[in-house]
């Protein structure tokens, strides 16, 4: 008995950690605020490095309004709605669709959700472009960002990309000359609609505490499997209560 009290006493003093429940959605207010460290690796571009600092400016049911702005920048501050459920919308064929979901409420080891959608004529190169994600609660792992050391669930998501290209026209010119004079060929060659598609892989490190991940990680493959881009975000500061 006296040994029941004692483990009793002592899960009140240091209560089971949150790695061993489920996550709820959080609760943010206005004022709470986080900067990352992006870096972005285009093709054969080489990398870019910003911070940007995300502010919450006011919240209702179903959204949040940030504040967006990068350091440095003598621009002011950009402004976008969010979900919730830090969820990304947009018109998509003229209706509101959701096209990123890394995190559905409540979060615990083994939860999978999908979304896939279809646009078309996204922008002057693509006819059509589709794709497909499939997001997996992996579990909970330590990670090491320029905030500090955190233990957080992460969140994986395989998934798959397909576009549709707009015929175009390729026009070469060329000059010729003779002794009467020189003239300026031009030559058009037009190339049909074509097919593109690829892979991609996500994955995103939420911590209870912060209420936003505090790592995030995009990669976009061709057919090939090569990798042209790739997109990393680590928490650098933040202010919550």
């Amino acid at each position: 008995m006296r040994k029941t009290i004692l483990f009793l006493s002592w899960l009140l003093l240091f209560p089971v950690p949150a790695f061993a429940q489920s996550v709820e959605l959080p609760v943010v207010k206005p004022g709470d605020s986080w900067t990352y460290r992006s870096t972005i690796e285009k093709g054969r571009n080489g990398w870019v490095q910003k911070f940007t600092e995300y502010t919450v400016v006011r919240t209702d049911s179903t959204s949040i309004l940030l504040s967006i702005k990068e350091r440095g920048s003598t621009q002011p501050p950009k402004e976008q709605l969010v979900g919730r459920d830090w969820s990304r919308f947009r018109n998509v064929n003229g209706k509101e669709k959701v096209v990123n979901r890394p995190f559905a409420f409540p979060l615990k080891p083994g939860k999978s959700w999908e979304i896939e959608y279809t646009e078309s004529n996204p922008n002057k190169e693509h006819r059509m472009e589709q794709f497909h994600h499939r997001y997996t609660v992996i579990g909970w792992e330590d990670v090491d960002v320029p905030a500090g050391h955190f233990t957080a669930l992460k969140v994986e998501s395989e998934g798959s990309w397909k576009a549709e290209l707009e015929p175009s026209i390729k026009v070469d010119s060329s000059t010729q000359a003779n002794r009467n004079g020189s003239a300026v060929v031009m030559q058009s060659q037009k190339t049909t609609s074509k097919t593109a598609a690829g892979r991609l892989y996500k994955a995103f490190w939420y911590v209870p505490e912060v209420e936003r991940p505090v790592k995030c990680l995009e990669e976009y493959y061709d057919s090939g499997g090569a990798r042209n881009e790739r997109y990393l975000e680590e928490l650098d500061s933040f202010k919550v209560p």
